[in-house]
């Protein structure tokens, strides 16, 4: 066969393939969250970001965007997530995890995909990796939890390391695991409407720390909530947490008490993990000390 035939033989077979499975879907790094607003309140990220350094992806999975993240490719971790609350209908999945092809390959899908083994050199140069959290002391911690997400793909599309930051065991199980239980019963009870949750990490302010001298750990964890739309008949004690709230959780028991005092009465094994609840105004204030950055999480201050 001649070179010629041989190349429009192997054309016609890719065509043909591409037919068959409804095209080859390709893309670019996103250069912005214009494809995923719909999870931030009134379809408006955070202002007041220096975008240097940061990527923000649309998490894909399965054809359909599930949340976003603003990923700091410094640090192989992100700087948050930001997502619509819904109760999980049904148990925790089985951890398949994956990486952003995107980051990697220029021209990569923007689908979110389970590592390959072994891992390519372009994924571990651009993202974390799972043998970066192998004997490191912390747990993979998620920003957007699976249990605050509604359907099986959801929960599923939450176990992307660009979803992830090294967290302590005892805080990921202990206290911020109870706030996460905590903004999920608030929403059942009192929100009409969605409930936009921005969820993110801070690095420590003096010098960054990393695992396996790739991936930044972050001193505290921090989340806020914007619930727009929520019943008109809210018990006293609630009212302080609407239409806003957020929270600050310690991710180094050792770290200084100016942030998040520590509990002296709770059990030992979660002592200096304690987790502070704040307005939001307070919690943009300690960003925009920490980050030096004029951040607002959400729009009109979720009026």
């Amino acid at each position: 066969m001649s070179q010629r035939k041989m190349l429009q033989f192997s054309t016609g077979a890719l065509l043909l393939l591409l037919h068959w499975f409804g095209g080859l879907v390709l893309g670019e790094v996103d250069k912005d969250f214009s494809s995923c607003l719909d999870f931030f309140h009134d379809r408006t990220p955070p202002q007041g970001i220096n975008e240097a350094g940061y990527q923000p992806i649309c998490q894909r999975h399965k054809n359909q965007y599930h949340f976003a993240s603003l990923y700091n490719r410094q640090h192989r971790a992100p700087l948050y997530s930001a997502y619509t609350l819904g109760p999980a209908d049904g148990k925790r999945p089985d951890s398949t995890w994956m990486y952003e092809p995107q980051l990697a390959f220029s021209r990569a899908s923007s689908e979110m995909s389970p590592f390959n083994i072994p891992v390519d050199q372009n994924v571990i140069e651009t993202q974390a990796v799972l043998e970066d959290y192998r004997n490191s002391n912390f747990t993979k911690g998620h920003l957007n939890p699976s249990m605050h997400q509604k359907t099986i793909e959801d929960r599923k599309a939450t176990f992307t390391l660009t979803n992830i930051v090294p967290q302590r065991a005892d805080s990921n199980s202990g206290p911020w695991n109870g706030l996460e239980r905590e903004v999920l019963r608030k929403f059942k009870a009192f929100c009409v409407g969605p409930m936009y949750v921005i969820t993110g990490a801070m690095p420590y302010k003096s010098e960054a720390r990393w695992i396996n001298s790739r991936v930044s750990v972050p001193e505290y964890m921090w989340s806020a909530y914007c619930c727009p739309s929520y019943k008109s008949d809210l018990p006293g004690s609630v009212q302080p947490f609407f239409p806003t709230y957020a929270a600050v959780g310690r991710n180094d028991r050792d770290s200084g008490e100016e942030i998040v005092p520590v509990n002296i009465k709770v059990r030992k094994s979660v002592r200096g993990y304690d987790v502070r609840r704040m307005t939001l105004e307070t919690l943009e204030g300690i960003l925009r000390q920490r980050l030096s950055m004029p951040i607002s999480l959400f729009a009109g201050q979720c009026q």
